[in-house]
C-alpha cells in the first residue's frame, strides 16, 4: 500500500493550431506527474472529434501512427490517477460521447462529492453508465439539459456539481473551459501563437511554447469559438478553498500555481519550519524529490550544510518479483538508497513535504541508521496531515493517516526518530502572505470547506450573463 499522497489527474488542451494534437502530447508529458494510471487525447478536424486512449504512460500509450490519426487545430489531453472510479480503459479520459448535442469530450481534474447522488438519480431517469468515474456524470448531465445550447447546457449541468472540478471541454463547434466555484484545482490560460492552450499547469506551456497569461478565475466558464475567447462567471462569487497541497507537493516546482512560483513557496516552508522547530544538526539532507526545495529553504534559514543524501533510481516502474530470501525494505529500496559518506556519524536533518501513513520515512530513518547516522531529526514542511481529502487527492481513511490516530511524539516514536518537527499551519498560512485565506487546509484542519448536498437542477442563460474579453 502506497504512502504517497496521489493527485487525480492533469489536463491540457491547445485550441487554434495545426499541431493540435502533437502538442498536447508533447504538454502531457510535462504533467504526468499528475497521474500515471491513463492518458488520452481527443481531437477535432472539420468538427468530427477523434479518440485515442490507453492505460499506462504517455510514452507507452502514443506512437506516430496513432498520432498521425489524431489531426485538427484543436485537441485536448488527460492523464489520470483515480480517485473515484476503477483502474480500467473505461475510466480513462478525455471521455468522448455522441449525443442529441452532438460529440462531446470532457477531462476532468477534481472530485464531485455529490456524484453518487447525481449518479443514482441519473440511473431512475434511464441513463446508461459505462464507466465508473465521477466525471462520466458530467457527460449525462450536459446530455439530459434542456437547454438548447451547448455553452447554457455545460453551465446547467455545472450548476448541480458539489466539490472539484477543473474541465476543459470539447465540442464540434468551440472549446470550453471550467473551474468550481471554490477553485480547488489549478487551472491556467495561455496564448500559443494566433491560438490558445490551457493546461493544469503552466509548466506544460513551457514545453509547447505557449505563453503563459492568468489563470482560469474560480467560477469561471471561458469559451473560445472562432478563434475568439469569451468569459463567463454564471455563478455567485464565494470564498476561494485553493488546494494548499499543489504548492506543498503535487505541482511541478517550476509552475507557478494560483499566481505563486511553487519552487519559491516551498523555499519559504524550509525556512518556516527551519525558524519553528529551532533543530541544528550537521547536515540537511532532502527526501528526494519533493522535499528539495523545502531543504534548500530550511538550510539557508539555519546555516546548515545540504548534501545529497539519497541516491534515486529514477528508472524504477513496476516489479513483479520480490527475492524469497526477504530484503527488509524492499520496494523502498528499489527507489532509495542512502549515501553513507554523507550520513556516517552524522546528525542528519531529513526534510521531507510530508508524512501520511509513515511507512515510508520509518523505513528511510531505519536504512539511514544502517548506513551510521549518528541522530536523525525529521523536518516535514507540512503541518500533520490528519484528514482525508475528498477534492481530489488520494487519500488514506482516517484511521491510516499517522498523524490522526497518534500525538506528534508517538508518531516521533514510530517513525524511529530522534526528533520530529512539523511546520505549523500558522507558519504554512505566514508564507502565503495575504493570500493565505484562500487556500483550503481541511486536510489539516479537518474543517471542510463545501459539504454534500444535492441541488435541485436549474435552468441557465448563457445572455443573462456579463461577458468580458481576456484581460
Amino acid at each position: 500500500m502506497s504512502d504517497e499522497l496521489r493527485e487525480s489527474c492533469g489536463v491540457i488542451a491547445v485550441c487554434g493550431n495545426p499541431e493540435a494534437a502533437n502538442l498536447v502530447y508533447l504538454g502531457l508529458y510535462a504533467l504526468q506527474h499528475r497521474g500515471q494510471e491513463s492518458c488520452g487525447i481527443v481531437s477535432r478536424s472539420e468538427n468530427r472529434l477523434r479518440v485515442a486512449k490507453e492505460m499506462g504512460l504517455v510514452a507507452d500509450a502514443f506512437d506516430r501512427q496513432k498520432l498521425l490519426q489524431l489531426i485538427g487545430d484543436s485537441a485536448v489531453g488527460h492523464v489520470r490517477y483515480s480517485t473515484t472510479g476503477d483502474t480500467r480503459i473505461e475510466n480513462a479520459q478525455p471521455i468522448l460521447v455522441d449525443c442529441a448535442k452532438g460529440s462531446i469530450a470532457v477531462a476532468h481534474n477534481g472530485n464531485l462529492i455529490n456524484s453518487p447522488d447525481i449518479r443514482a438519480d441519473l440511473e431512475r431517469r434511464g441513463s446508461i453508465f459505462q464507466s465508473t468515474s465521477d466525471s462520466e456524470t458530467i457527460i449525462h448531465l450536459i446530455a439530459k439539459s434542456r437547454a438548447a445550447r451547448i455553452t447554457d447546457a455545460i453551465v446547467d449541468a455545472l450548476s448541480r456539481l458539489k466539490g472539484a472540478y477543473s474541465l476543459i471541454i470539447l465540442t464540434q463547434e468551440a472549446m470550453i473551459a471550467a473551474r468550481d466555484p471554490k477553485g480547488f484545482r489549478p487551472l491556467v490560460l495561455g496564448k500559443l501563437g494566433d491560438g490558445w492552450a490551457i493546461a493544469s499547469e503552466t509548466c506544460a506551456f513551457d514545453l509547447i511554447g505557449a505563453e503563459y497569461l492568468r489563470e482560469i478565475e474560480a467560477g469561471e466558464v471561458i469559451m473560445i469559438k472562432n478563434g475568439r475567447l469569451k468569459s463567463y462567471f454564471p455563478f455567485p462569487q464565494r470564498k476561494k478553498s485553493q488546494c494548499v497541497f499543489e504548492l506543498i507537493y503535487f505541482s511541478r516546482p517550476d509552475s507557478t500555481v494560483f499566481g505563486k512560483p511553487a519552487h519559491t513557496v516551498r523555499k519559504g516552508f524550509g525556512a518556516m519550519l527551519a525558524k519553528e522547530s529551532g533543530v541544528h544538526g550537521d547536515v540537511v539532507i532532502p527526501v528526494p524529490d519533493s522535499g528539495i526545495c523545502a531543504a534548500i529553504g530550511y538550510s539557508s534559514e539555519s546555516g546548515v550544510f545540504r548534501e545529497k543524501g539519497f541516491a534515486r533510481n529514477h528508472y524504477v516502474g513496476r516489479t513483479f518479483i520480490e527475492p524469497k530470501q526477504s530484503i527488509r525494505y524492499f520496494g523502498v529500496k528499489l527507489k532509495l538508497n542512502p549515501i553513507r559518506d554523507v550520513v556516517q556519524n552524522k546528525e542528519v536533518i531529513v526534510v521531507d513535504d510530508s508524512i501520511v501513513r509513515g511507512t515510508t520515512c520509518k523505513k528511510i530513518n531505519d536504512m539511514l541508521r544502517s548506513a551510521g547516522a549518528k541522530a536523525i531529526h525529521y523536518a516535514v514542511s507540512s503541518p500533520p496531515y490528519r484528514h482525508p481529502c475528498i477534492y481530489g487527492i488520494d487519500t488514506p481513511s482516517e484511521g491510516e493517516l499517522v498523524a490522526n490516530a497518534n500525538s506528534i511524539e508517538e508518531t516521533r516514536k514510530y517513525i524511529g526518530a530522534d526528533t520530529l518537527s512539523y511546520l505549523s499551519i500558522e507558519g504554512m498560512l505566514s508564507v502565503l502572505g495575504d493570500e493565505a485565506k484562500d487556500y483550503c487546509t481541511a486536510c489539516f484542519a479537518g474543517k471542510y470547506p463545501v459539504v454534500h448536498r444535492l441541488p435541485k437542477a436549474s435552468q441557465f442563460d448563457l445572455f443573462k450573463y456579463s461577458s468580458i474579453n481576456i484581460r
